[in-house]
């Protein structure tokens, strides 16, 4: 498996349609091949950044959810509301400890 997290600092105010578009985004990821998880989170400190993890089976299926219509909509609905270009870091998965049933 493999983790992607991004880092993303918005334009005041921003935040309400960014973060309804990333919402529709992540929802569309769910019925993508490949698609393990996704959590999209608001820092304490920074109440106009966020930060995305994604956990995907392989990199490749990640990159083919972008070419998905879905993405392509929401690319366009968040362009303009980021302050700056994302940060990106890849991660490979070593352990994935989840609660027992």
């Amino acid at each position: 498996m493999m983790t992607i997290v991004t880092r993303i600092t918005l334009r005041e105010g921003a935040e309400p349609e960014w973060d309804a578009a990333m919402r529709e985004r992540l929802e569309t990821a769910r019925k993508q091949p490949g698609f393990v998880r996704g959590q999209l989170l608001m820092p304490l400190d920074g109440l106009h950044k966020r930060v995305i993890i994604g956990t995907w089976d392989t990199r490749a299926a990640w990159e083919a959810w972008h070419e998905d219509a879905a993405f392509v909509v929401t690319r366009k609905r968040i362009e303009g509301l980021e302050a700056q270009p994302s940060d990106q870091w890849w991660h490979e998965v070593i352990l994935d400890v989840q609660p027992q049933p």
